[in-house]
C-alpha cells in the first residue's frame, strides 16, 4: 500500500513533500518543507513537478484526494505516497 503516517513520515530524513491543497490553504499552515503544488496542476502537469527517480509523499487536507492523485500517479510509473491522516491530524497533533 502506498499509504504513510504523519508519525512515519516526520522521521523520515529529508522526504520531498508535496501539499496538494489550494494556496490560501497552504499559506495559512502547511507541513515543514511541504512544497506547494495544488491539486489540480499536479494532476495536469504531473510531468513538470516529478521525476521518476524520486519518492515523492503528498497530502491534503483528509487525505482522500491526496490517496486519489497518488494512486493515479504510481499507475503512471512514479513513486508516491500519501499522509493517511492528512494536515488537519497534523495541525492537531503535531504543532
Amino acid at each position: 500500500m502506498n499509504e504513510i503516517s504523519i508519525n512515519e513520515l516526520m522521521h523520515l530524513s529529508n522526504p520531498i513533500i508535496i501539499d496538494i491543497r489550494d494556496n490560501y490553504s497552504y499559506n495559512e499552515g502547511h507541513i515543514p518543507n511541504a512544497l506547494n503544488i495544488p491539486y489540480y496542476s499536479l494532476l495536469s502537469n504531473y510531468n513538470v513537478y516529478l521525476n521518476k527517480h524520486d519518492k515523492y509523499y503528498l497530502y491534503c487536507n483528509y487525505g482522500h484526494q491526496s490517496k486519489e492523485i497518488s494512486d493515479r500517479l504510481n499507475l503512471f510509473g512514479y513513486n508516491t505516497s500519501y499522509v493517511k491522516e492528512g494536515y488537519l491530524y497534523f495541525k492537531n497533533n503535531f504543532k
